[in-house]
């Protein structure tokens, strides 16, 4: 055997390789690598992508609930959708949310006292190691709520962002407010002003946006000074719509003998709603008793003579195209809101379309009003001997003075309530 060998060297040849190809393990290693290394590395860039999906999430998580408490404040001063929508976004994006390649959503449910404001957030993002174990995107989403709580009632309120004295009370006038607050949302120095020291006002409290001026004749029962720079106070009644000017055009021109007769009936808006028109203003004189429904002021004044007496319920006198209320007599007057429909609450509504009128309350007349005074456009001034009393009212007014010698003894509704000095709080 050994000689053939010897004749055949090529054939030694290959059995002597095959021998050190058995003996030799110097290339297991590479090998072995090759296989391992892929793995090695994919492991440790997915958990690197791991870390950095979380700290995306955590990040997310952190942009919905600025979100969602910037949201909140907008809702707690009235805003409508968009405006919370915009504010939610403008935070988020500052806060890291990539707008580009995710979405937000917020939404809101009203609740007794405040409500809620929902923010949610996803964001799409592509692979990175990950992706050679699956090419789906990863996505992520992020949840916040946050709650508008508390607040003391109120039943002044002035809407001016900036008016000198857009409350103010002056002469020798004394008003009682009996379980609620005056708030002036005027950022003036003296958004809210007592002057002469006569002039006596007692109220829970008082709240301003700017800053407030006062009397030894201001008495607080539920706080222990006015209480400045706070947030502004949203407008209860900036959803009411008021009737379009064509429409109203449309309706024919009563007078006071058309609703002196108790078996008047209302005349109809194109939209179907029931009123009654009025045209160059109304002078309420002798008895009358108005119906349920609205009446509306074209123009001119309303007025009650002395002596006259006015009362109704579930009313709502809206004054448009200039027209002003001047209870300037001697008459008695008794009326109250309704407490459904679109005017439930509103017992004055004057136009958001006429700005600068004087509403007036004067002279001797004897008044209950039992719901809003809502003139968001225009100054209403109590002045003379007035007196109102005997009713729930509630003020809202571009301005109010107190001056004369009006007393007003008041309370806050129990619906329609004017909440201020409300908190915002995360709660999810």
């Amino acid at each position: 055997m050994r000689q053939k060998l010897q004749q055949y060297p090529a054939i030694r040849s290959a059995r002597e390789f095959a021998r050190r190809f058995e003996r030799d393990d110097a290339g297991a290693v590479a090998v072995i690598a090759a296989i391992v290394f892929p793995v090695v590395v994919g492991a440790m860039g997915l958990g690197a992508e791991t870390g950095y999906w979380y700290f995306k999430q955590r990040e997310l998580q952190h942009a919905a609930d600025v979100a969602a408490h910037a949201a909140a404040v907008r809702y707690r001063a009235g805003d409508g959708l968009s405006s919370l929508d915009a504010a939610a976004t403008t935070v988020a994006v500052a806060s890291g949310f990539a707008s580009s390649s995710g979405e937000l959503d917020v939404s809101t449910e009203a609740g007794s006292g405040g409500g809620k404001v929902t923010v949610v957030i996803s964001e799409t993002h592509a692979r990175l190691f990950s992706s050679v174990f699956s090419s789906a995107p990863v996505v992520f989403g992020a949840r916040a709520v946050a709650q508008v709580t508390g607040g003391s009632k109120a039943c002044v309120l002035a809407l001016s962002n900036s008016a000198s004295g857009a409350v103010t009370v002056t002469g020798s006038t004394e008003v009682q407010l009996s379980g609620c607050s005056v708030v002036s949302n005027s950022t003036a120095s003296d958004a809210f002003l007592m002057k002469n020291g006569s002039a006596m006002m007692s109220t829970d409290c008082v709240y301003t946006v700017g800053g407030a001026m006062t009397t030894s004749g201001l008495t607080l029962t539920g706080c222990a000074a006015p209480v400045e720079r706070v947030p502004p106070t949203a407008d209860p009644f900036a959803s009411v719509a008021e009737p379009d000017d064509m429409q109203i055009q449309q309706l024919p021109c009563r007078t006071l003998d058309y609703i002196s007769n108790s078996t008047y009936a209302f005349d109809r808006l194109p939209s179907g709603e029931e009123a009654i028109r009025f045209c160059g203003g109304l002078d309420i004189k002798g008895n009358v008793t108005l119906k349920p429904g609205l009446y509306i002021l074209d123009g001119g004044d309303f007025t009650v003579t002395a002596g006259a007496n006015l009362s109704g319920s579930g009313v709502t006198l809206l004054l448009v195209n200039g027209a002003a209320a001047k209870l300037t007599g001697n008459g008695d007057i008794d009326l109250s809101a309704p407490t459904s429909g679109p005017y439930a609450g509103l017992l004055f509504f004057a136009s958001r379309k006429t700005t600068g009128l004087v509403h007036e309350i004067t002279g001797n007349s004897e008044s209950i009003l039992q719901g809003n005074i809502y003139m968001p456009t225009g100054q209403l001034a109590f002045t003379g001997n007035s007196s109102v009393s005997g009713g729930c009212t509630q003020i809202v007014a571009d301005q109010v003075v107190f001056t004369g010698n009006s007393s007003m003894e008041t309370c806050a509704l129990s619906s329609d309530e004017i909440l201020v000095g409300q908190t915002v709080a995360l709660i999810e």
